[in-house]
């Protein structure tokens, strides 16, 4: 194959996807973006990871978005990438965003979670390693540290920049008036924060009470997780609780009980999403991205599948007015 038509080939990947501008930066990312919480550890399928990396990439999803404590073991996540990476993506590197994490509990002792500046750049390091890179293009603080000073954990991240090992920096899980405090300590500091990684979806919206109109003030990114609420905002459990579902496997991050209090709203929005030709999932997703402020959703997949029933979404971000009032007598 010439050079052109290799060109050709890598190009028509981005065909079918949509890039947003991450705030006032130069950075797009895709609408959609691929996060490695769950389904990439040590004890998950290797193989079937490696499909889902691929399946992405080969559909535009650019992003790829870890924390060190990601999968189980923690760390696993990275470990399994860095394997991935360089079986498979070695020659993409400069396609691919490549984002990570710290904020929570990684070793022991007084010095292995938070956002001191000691634990933030042992974190970064080991996470390079296990990925065998030799910088991330996105590094976050995971979630904000009442005990240290926000001038020491913004301070670490400027110094991650200029050190070369983080290309941007970001937060996650930062309140409205924390992210304010944040982005002046960072802009003066030279660096400014590029994007804020928050929970939002249509049943945890607490993003809307200050925190978009502060990012937007400050001309920084959004990129949500947990777009399905777990899977609540999907027809999983429109007829029941399956047997291989994460909420009778695993429990720790949704239960049975949640489901069923918000039953009669799952059923009832996904009768909205037929309307719109839509699967309650590709709504959820829609439903976010309507949105401008918000740069690109994370999806978690475990199947090929829910990555290209996902990419759908994007094909449809529009609500009429009388669609958006019905969601939201129903989520009242």
């Amino acid at each position: 194959m010439s050079k052109k038509k290799k060109y050709e080939a890598n190009a028509s990947r981005y065909e079918n996807m949509n890039y947003r501008r991450a705030g006032n930066s130069g950075l797009l990312l895709p609408q959609l973006s691929l996060g490695l919480w769950h389904n990439f550890g040590f004890t998950d399928d290797f193989k079937n990871a490696r499909n889902l990396l691929k399946c992405a990439f080969d559909n535009g999803i650019t992003h790829f978005d870890l924390a060190n404590n990601y999968g189980i073991p923690a760390g696993s996540a990275e470990s399994n990438l860095g394997k991935i990476l360089k079986k498979d993506f070695k020659r993409y590197r400069d396609e691919l965003i490549i984002s990570s994490k710290a904020g929570y509990g990684m070793w022991p002792g007084p010095y292995g979670e938070w956002g001191s500046k000691k634990y933030l750049m042992a974190s970064l390091d080991q996470s390079l390693k296990r990925m065998g890179l030799e910088y991330v293009d996105i590094f976050y603080s995971h979630r904000p540290d009442p005990n240290t000073p926000l001038e020491e954990t913004m301070g670490a991240l400027d110094l991650m920049v200029r050190q070369g090992k983080a290309l941007y920096i970001g937060i996650s899980n930062y309140s409205a008036e924390d992210t304010a405090k944040a982005s002046k300590i960072l802009n003066d500091l030279g660096t400014p924060c590029l994007i804020h990684q928050p929970k939002y979806n249509m049943f945890d919206r607490w993003v809307e009470d200050g925190l978009l109109e502060t990012i937007d003030k400050e001309g920084i990114g959004a990129i949500v997780f947990s777009p399905l609420a777990q899977g609540m905002l999907t027809d999983r459990y429109l007829n029941g609780f399956p047997e291989d579902s994460r909420a009778v496997k695993d429990g720790r991050f949704i239960t049975t009980n949640q489901i069923n209090t918000q039953l009669e709203k799952i059923k009832a929005l996904n009768e909205i999403a037929k309307e719109r030709a839509q699967s309650l999932a590709q709504m959820a997703i829609s439903w976010i991205l309507k949105d401008q402020r918000i740069t690109s959703v994370l999806i978690g997949a475990s199947k090929t599948n829910q990555i290209l029933d996902s990419l759908k979404a994007t094909e449809n971000i529009e609500f009429s007015k009388e669609e958006l009032a019905k969601i939201e007598a129903i989520l009242k």
